[in-house]
């Protein structure tokens, strides 16, 4: 017997308004066709006034907890993945803290952009399967809107707000039963060299403001074809798995693009990807654990199934995990 991390439930939360390719067109000079031809994107939520990340992250980890059946006080590790805090200090993982009620167990948060919920994840798992912790709750969240250039079309149009959850609990399964449930295996990387292909031109030591999101799109494609199809190869080759193996593929919802010729490149097929980027567009941290709990919710992922999350994201980082729900 060994100690694995067990997928208990999930839940996400989206802002209130939702902002179509029309809309958006309205306000800077692009179209419907322009957005959808090369990204997949059709819709994406904003958020509002009052809404922030850790507003839809608290929303998210409610609905997680309540999928899985616990209290917010059963929780002693709160791993929060964003790239867009509430305040510089402290992490936006203690205020979800205190809203659900969990006093006294860890809490942090983690940057690690649109990786930020494989990180988190991996980091939960290690915490979790060492006896740091019995119970997590794994979150992604961000307002990305909050760090665009509304002048910059080729950015502005891409991300959307929102969080997903998870909740995570250490328990003993049989190793050598394939069919045994929990994270099988994760693997992440970073590769600081292409810091200026996707960055924000800002910071509390540099400008003294927030700044804004600054990317080289055709560049980071290329990038993010090659390293997600290697990191996928990696943990699948770790489990000693098949692509044929996997019943589904949550990926970051960046590009809808990239989400085909990744599959394309690994031999998967498509309708094994769960896709969301066409209604929120890219949540960052938020889009893989978001697209998880849709797919969960609509009945298409099930119990038993073999799921892989993977992502890349700003610094270059990317990763991936291969759980057995």
């Amino acid at each position: 017997m060994i100690v694995r991390s067990l997928v208990r439930g999930s839940g996400s939360a989206l802002p209130v308004r939702a902002v179509s390719n029309d809309e958006l067109a309205a306000l800077v000079d692009t179209t419907d066709a322009w957005i959808t031809e090369r990204t997949g994107i059709r819709n994406r939520y904003l958020a509002g006034e009052g809404e922030t990340t850790a507003s839809l992250a608290i929303l998210a980890a409610q609905r997680a907890l309540e999928a899985a059946g616990m209290e917010g006080a059963s929780i002693d590790l709160i791993v929060l993945a964003t790239t867009t805090p509430d305040q510089t200090f402290p992490a936006t993982a203690t205020i979800v803290q205190n809203a659900i009620g969990c006093r006294g167990g860890i809490a942090f948060d983690v940057a690690a952009v649109c990786s930020g919920f494989l990180y988190a994840l991996a980091t939960a798992d290690a915490m979790l399967r060492t006896g740091g912790a019995r119970r997590a709750l794994v979150i992604g969240a961000e307002t990305m809107s909050r760090l665009l250039d509304w002048e910059d079309r080729g950015t502005c149009v891409l991300f959307g707000d929102g969080a997903g959850a998870v909740v995570l609990e250490a328990g003993e399964v049989d190793e050598t039963d394939p069919a045994s449930p929990g994270i099988i295996a994760s693997r992440l990387h970073a590769d600081g060299a292409y810091n200026q292909l996707l960055y924000v031109d800002g910071g509390p030591s540099t400008t003294g403001t927030v700044g804004k999101l600054r990317m080289k799109g055709r560049e980071v494609f290329r990038h993010a074809v090659v390293n997600l199809a290697a990191v996928l190869e990696e943990v699948l080759h770790a489990a000693g798995i098949s692509p044929g193996d996997i019943d589904w593929v949550v990926p970051h919802q960046a590009n809808l693009r990239i989400l085909e010729a990744t599959a394309r490149k690994l031999g998967l097929a498509p309708e094994k990807l769960v896709v969301t980027v066409d209604r929120h567009a890219n949540t960052s941290a938020a889009s893989v654990p978001l697209a998880f709990d849709v797919a969960v919710r609509d009945g298409r992922i099930k119990p038993g199934d073999l799921v892989v999350f993977e992502a890349m994201g700003g610094g270059f980082t990317w990763g991936a995990s291969l759980v057995r729900l």
